[in-house]
């Protein structure tokens, strides 16, 4: 594979990602706070904590069940701030329309980012609209970024996972980008599967009110649950086993990856995250996340260890282990 060229894969969310960040980004542009390679920057103002996060989406089609891409980018935005343990407030919306993009259409994401901000108690203050040739952006891309404010003295990152924690999702995986792909590709199931994107902020601040120690959160969008956990356990050099019995799948699209020769744990989320807690608070996080409409089905699914640093097991249902390695390539295009 040519590797002095930007392939699909690099924007995947697996390795090629991590490696373009790390061996162009990081030696140039590096810094306290980016180098942490959280889904949000923190920073302190005058003694109070803020998160910046910005986000491009490019998703093909830009309507799919379950939603548009005008929402998409509005709840990624306030979900990547929301991992970071912030109160989003703040947006920016940047548009770069294709020329001869129907206006109705146009009409219709806008309509969706306004009912998006309502939803999600956040307000759009800047933006930016360019407009390009005719086969220069394949419709239209949205670029977002947000701030919010930290109010709790959390200090929520990748690199804080410690032995004994509790790994916890919040819902089912997979659904988006099995959303995604049966829009794209003409695919009918019996039972239609809808894109779970949803804004996670009032989910995030039900937790947080608890009390409890986190000590780390992600949303796992691109490259799935499997790149999040992996990014977890590199960045604080511990391992993580999970139990293939406590995933949350829905049985249609644990079907229709089976169908598609796709393993759920490296498809796209959009409305679910993942958190890893002290292990005495574990339940107290769980309770509250259930009692939640956007929690009902969350689950502990794992553990840290402080064996197999840097890696992530596996125990499968028939009581085997495997290794559940980074994404190396791209396995829907343009999911988010």
């Amino acid at each position: 594979m040519k590797k002095d060229k930007i392939l699909l894969a690099h924007g995947g969310g697996g390795r090629f990602s991590n490696d373009l960040i790390e061996k162009y980004f990081l030696p140039i542009l590096g810094n306290p706070i980016l180098n942490k390679l959280n889904d949000q920057g923190v920073f302190e103002i005058n003694s109070t904590r803020f998160a910046f996060t910005t986000d491009s989406y490019v998703i093909k089609p830009i309507f799919f069940p379950g939603g548009d891409i005008g929402e998409l980018a509005v709840y990624g935005t306030v979900n990547d701030l929301s991992m970071g343990g912030a109160r989003p407030l703040y947006l920016s919306l940047g548009l770069i329309i294709e020329e001869g993009f129907p206006m109705t259409d146009l009409q219709k994401i806008i309509n969706s980012i306004k009912k998006a901000t309502i939803q999600s108690e956040v307000q759009i203050i800047t933006g930016d609209t360019k407009v390009v040739n005719k086969g220069g952006a394949d419709g239209i891309f949205i670029n977002t970024a947000g701030v919010g404010i930290i109010e709790t003295s959390l200090n929520i990152s990748a690199e804080n996972l410690q032995h004994g924690d509790i790994v916890i999702i919040s819902g089912y995986i997979a659904d988006h980008g099995i959303a995604i792909l049966s829009k794209r590709e003409g695919l009918i199931f019996s039972n239609p599967i809808q894109s779970d994107t949803a804004p996670l902020n009032r989910l995030v601040g039900r937790i947080l009110q608890t009390g409890a120690k986190i000590h780390a959160m992600r949303d796992p969008t691109r490259g799935g649950l499997a790149s999040t956990l992996n990014e977890f356990a590199k960045k604080s050099n511990v391992g993580i086993v999970i139990e293939e019995e406590r995933l949350p799948i829905r049985e249609e699209v644990r079907e229709a990856c089976d169908i598609l020769g796709l393993d759920p744990l490296y498809v796209a989320n959009e409305g679910k995250f993942v958190t890893v807690v002290d292990r005495n608070d574990a339940d107290i996080v769980l309770n509250a996340m259930k009692e939640d409409p956007l929690g009902k089905t969350a689950n502990i699914i794992g553990k840290v260890t402080d064996s197999h640093k840097g890696t992530v097991i596996m125990e499968t249902k028939n009581a085997s282990t495997r290794v559940v390695d980074m994404p190396s390539g791209e396995q829907l295009p343009r999911i988010c």
